[in-house]
């Protein structure tokens, strides 16, 4: 198992799931049969759904139940997940793993549902507004907190939850009432050690997992090196980390690195848009994890939105791919994103050609492709799915050498990459207009003088003819993007 996506040659990530996925059970024998044709693509790498038993079978995963039950045993009313089957899911990460692509795990260790049985335990009602202050006096409620997995039998792992494994819970059964219910115990708080949203973002939903009790931190730790001896994972999504004890992030990481290499990979969910807070983050982290450009995918919509009242110069400021380019995991949509979801912010179709080549084909950053933008939503067609395939197929034959900005331009900027010797005759230039057609002089480089460059999008027509000093006068239609290359990829 390795990943160092840094060392890759122009690796892609795909997260191969979005939210509005029929519950049919065959999305790991999709992955299974698309094996070959990501390889093709490029990718290198996929980021698969939670795997873990859920709170129902039609659960996208986060409600995680029994995170060691992959579909095997009969829980909840069904013995596969949403996805399929345990089996179908080994079979699934073997193909991917023959055509050397690598697997990441969504891991989901925020919290739990779906408890088998009741306890009465002492709580305190918090306004969800601000989790620090309490509402009500401490009284004694009954709710879903003990997790035994009866189905599961001990296999794997005999850890029972109980209340005190949690710090706070949402429903109260005695009461047949909802809130936000902080528990009441010895060493009971809220961590320090998470995002402030909210006064403290401690807690999210269902039953929160305290990471400051060692029963749990060593119970976490022992599940997360049995998931990736099991399925010979190569690295972890984590999900809502502002969410989860900073501390126990930084010995999660460290405790995987021990076991399976330096080179396992982690990149984490830390849903903020402002720079400050990633790159505070990443400084509390130590820099041991890449993160998502949540700030760049905001300005991504915020340009389609706009149009071309968007000044497009502003476009990488402050996004992590500037700042931390190295830790930078760059996407335009996920399935928080996309339409419907509580974190909706989708980048508009006219857009989205633009805001993928630019994470496709800039030197910085490793650029994940989302399952809706190349699959569909909910069974619609994909109608960015012809344009993806020829910028992935540029990245990975096009895609190489400095690259040089002309951001000077607030309805149109552009960039070049100038090749590499090892990559005969790459190197591109790209040009992005949201408003009227535009033409920018651009310097490719001598190497290239006297050659003829034509657009791979195809969105315009002409031809252009590198001058002997290495320069093209490069045009882009009204509102689109063009790649320009002197030869085009098959």
């Amino acid at each position: 198992m390795s990943d160092d996506h840094a060392n890759m040659k122009n690796g892609v990530m795909i997260q191969f799931f979005e939210w509005e996925l029929p519950n049919t059970g065959d999305l790991w024998k999709k992955l299974e049969a698309e094996a070959g044709h990501l390889a093709g693509l490029g990718i290198s790498a996929v980021w698969i759904p939670p795997a873990g038993k859920a709170q129902m079978q039609d659960d996208v995963g986060y409600a995680s139940y029994d995170l060691y039950d992959l579909g095997e045993f009969d829980q909840k009313g069904t013995v596969r997940t949403k996805y399929g089957t345990r089996a179908e899911l080994l079979r699934a990460i073997e193909s991917l793993h023959s055509h050397g692509i690598s697997v990441y795990l969504d891991a989901v260790m925020n919290h739990k549902a779906g408890a088998d049985e009741k306890e009465r335990f002492r709580v305190r009602e918090v306004d969800e507004n601000n989790r620090d202050e309490e509402i009500s006096d401490t009284y004694e409620m009954e709710g879903w907190t003990r997790f035994t997995f009866p189905g599961r039998g001990g296999k794997y792992s005999d850890f029972t939850w109980h209340w005190y494994h949690f710090t706070g819970t949402d429903y109260d059964a005695g009461r047949d009432d909802s809130g936000i219910y902080k528990i009441q115990g010895e060493g009971k708080e809220w961590s320090n050690n998470v995002d402030d949203e909210n006064g403290n973002y401690d807690y999210l939903m269902c039953a929160n997992i305290d990471y400051h009790h060692p029963e749990v931190v060593e119970e976490m730790k022992r599940w997360g090196i049995w998931v990736v001896r099991e399925l010979q994972l190569d690295g972890f999504r984590l999900d809502a980390i502002k969410h989860i004890n900073t501390d126990f992030i930084r010995d999660f990481i460290c405790t995987m690195r021990a076991t399976f290499g330096e080179q396992f990979y982690f990149v984490g969910e830390y849903w903020k848009d402002a720079p400050d807070d990633l790159s505070a983050y990443l400084a509390a982290e130590d820099y041991a994890m890449d993160l998502f450009d949540v700030t760049l995918h905001y300005h991504f919509a915020e340009a389609s939105e706009q149009g071309a009242e968007y000044d497009l110069r502003q476009l990488l400021d402050g996004a992590l791919v500037s700042t931390h380019p190295a830790l930078a995991v760059t996407f335009v949509d996920n399935h928080d994103s996309q339409p419907g979801q509580s974190l909706e912010s989708t980048v508009r179709d006219w857009f989205k050609p633009a805001a993928y080549a630019l994470i496709l084909l800039m030197e910085k950053g490793y650029p994940c492709v989302f399952y809706g933008d190349y699959y569909g939503i909910g069974g619609k067609e994909a109608i960015h799915r012809h344009t993806l395939d020829i910028l992935l197929k540029l990245r990975s034959t096009m895609a190489y050498g400095p690259q040089d900005n002309y951001f000077d331009s607030p309805g149109c900027v552009g960039f070049v990459r100038r090749g590499t010797a090892e990559h005969p005759n790459s190197g591109l230039a790209v040009l992005i207009s949201n408003g009227e057609e535009a033409a920018k002089q651009m310097h490719v480089g001598t190497e290239h003088a006297g050659q003829i460059w034509k657009d791979a999008l195809q969105t315009c027509p002409d031809e252009i003819t590198i001058d002997e000093e290495g320069n093209g006068l490069f045009r882009v239609p009204a509102g689109k993007v063009a790649v320009y290359t002197g030869i085009l990829p098959c």
